[in-house]
Parts: C-alpha cells; structure tokens; sequence
C-alpha cells in the first residue's frame, strides 16, 4: 500500500498525531481510537500493523506491552516529495504573514 493510501485513512492518521506526542502502548493507543471511532480493539491492530508494514510506525516490544512510535525517516520522505508543492501554500502564507504585520 503506497504510503499516501495509508494516510487517507483518519484512523491512521489520528494514530499518528498520537504517536507524535511520542512512544504509546497499544492499549492505549487502543483506548483513545476506540472512544473517538468506536473501533474494536483487533480493529485498531489491523490499522496499527498497516502503519507497521508503511513504514510510518515502528514497534517494540516492553515485557507484555508493545511500544509504538512514529517512524520518522518515512515521515522525511513524505517531506521531501512534498517540498516541490511547498510554493502553493507558502507564498500564501506570507502574504497572510505581511496583512498581520501591517495590522
């Protein structure tokens, strides 16, 4: 699955923003997904494992618990494809930048 399928899932990408705040459980990844999209707990596996497989999470293991965490060399390539688009939005941004300056 080609990593911008991945991220078109709001699942997916509510685990990452999760994982940004640094290295969770799964079950308390689990909890969190569960209440804002009432998924069952193997669901939220099957979307962790597809994180897992992209390239986009890592995982390791603490006694009984797995630890989950964002991988963030993936995240770098994203980056970089994305930088060629950067000029839509950033002139945008500096202009809006300019209005509050003037203000």
């Amino acid at each position: 699955m080609h990593v911008f399928d991945v991220l078109g899932d709001p699942v997916r990408r509510r685990i990452l923003e999760l994982l940004a705040d640094g290295e969770q459980t799964s079950g308390a990844i689990a909890a969190v997904i569960q209440a804002e999209f009432g998924i069952s707990q193997p669901g939220v596996s099957q979307h962790l494992r597809v994180l897992r497989e992209s390239g986009l999470a890592t995982v390791r293991a603490r006694g009984a618990h797995r630890l989950y965490a964002v991988d963030s060399a993936t995240l770098r390539e994203i980056d970089t494809w994305l930088e060629r688009f950067r000029r839509f939005w950033t002139q945008h941004l500096d202009a809006l930048g300019a209005e509050f300056e003037d203000k």
